[in-house]
């Protein structure tokens, strides 16, 4: 073999080599970034796995970690307790529901509405507390009262399974919550946690039925548009 043949097989070996290394570096570097990757993804799903498993409860903006959502800054304090498959709170909300919401906008009262998940063995999917936890999702992006109408407009029957998350997003959609964020945060079951400390804390207080009104502490019997704004002229 020539000198020169010798030089050209010599270099094709190192050339050779130099590739081989290359090869190896590169999948080296893909095999590295996949597995980073994978860990990142297990640390995200299991910081908010961990989260609902350990009950950490994350309030929604208009609420703290035992009371319900707060609509309004009037004088007056309105609390009002219920449980959206509960059929006496829809006919409370079709009776009276608009009267509350006249009072807030006169700036007469700020209500705090505590959604209960007392019902959820009158479904067989926990629907009481599914619907509350996408309420204070609705909350998030500033729409509770008008979610809260819209379950109450398609509520389902006490015993079936319920509204699926899918329609609960849709309701979501449909008084103008971005599907994303909204479907993200009911998909999660980010709230479910504080469903069950408000849910606590109401028991606590002696709630016991649904709809339970209160106007500055004292609770009101007469639920009717008359009986709330006399409530509400009293308590002022």
């Amino acid at each position: 073999m020539s000198s020169r043949a010798g030089q050209k097989q010599a270099a094709r070996v190192v050339r050779d080599q130099i590739a081989r290394e290359n090869r190896r570096r590169r999948t080296l570097w893909t095999s590295a970034i996949a597995v980073a990757a994978i860990v990142i993804a297990g640390l995200i799903g299991w910081g908010v796995y961990a989260s609902q498993s350990s009950g950490e409860v994350v309030p929604p903006p208009n609420a703290t970690a035992t009371t319900g959502i707060t609509v309004g800054s009037g004088p007056v304090t309105v609390e009002v307790y219920e449980d959206f498959i509960c059929p006496a709170c829809k006919a409370f909300e079709d009776q009276s529901g608009q009267t509350l919401d006249e009072l807030v906008a006169a700036n007469k009262v700020k209500i705090v509405y505590t959604p209960l998940g007392f019902l959820d063995q009158q479904s067989s999917t926990d629907y009481s507390t599914r619907a509350a936890a996408a309420s204070a999702c609705a909350d998030e992006g500033g729409t509770f009262r008008e979610y809260a109408e819209a379950l109450f407009a398609r509520q389902p029957a006490e015993g079936s399974a319920g509204l699926s998350d899918g329609e609960l997003v849709s309701i979501g959609t449909s008084v103008g919550l971005s599907e994303s964020s909204f479907r993200q945060c009911v998909d999660d079951g980010k709230y479910k946690p504080w469903v069950g400390s408000i849910t606590n804390a109401a028991s606590a207080a002696g709630v016991n039925q649904t709809p339970t009104v209160k106007v500055d502490g004292q609770q009101v019997t007469d639920l009717t548009p008359a009986g709330l704004n006399a409530a509400v002229n009293a308590a002022a």
